[in-house]
């Protein structure tokens, strides 16, 4: 799934730089992706766009915006549930430099295995 800025946000922006596809926004900043412009998902609250959010698949073993809010406010989509082969797959994609290889930290799996 999608991670998810629940109305609980308290706009401390602490998720904003630990986001590894700055798939965080502002509320009412508008997001891209590819270079097309999106309206922003909220305007008052900071919001995660789904089709840049990977849950931190590839890069960590938990979702890094999760860790570190301070009010849990950062939940999976219950909306748009995505496996994880669909969330490195959109990983490679919004990062072809960089190399996932086999063994790529994800939440999906159990003490470090595939």
């Amino acid at each position: 799934m999608a991670t998810l800025i629940t109305e609980e946000c308290i706009n401390c922006g602490a998720c904003l730089p630990r986001c590894p596809n700055n798939a965080i926004y502002e509320g009412g900043q508008a997001s891209e992706l590819n270079g097309v412009i999106r309206p922003p998902l909220a305007e008052d609250i900071y919001y995660i766009a789904p089709d840049k959010c990977t849950e931190c698949v590839g890069f960590f073993d938990r979702e890094e915006c999760a860790a570190v809010c301070p009010v849990d406010c950062c939940i999976p989509d219950p909306n748009i549930p995505e496996s994880e082969d669909t969330l490195i797959a959109r990983a490679r994609a919004l990062h072809p430099d960089r190399h996932f290889g086999q063994e790529f930290p994800s939440r999906f799996r159990v003490n470090n295995a595939p």
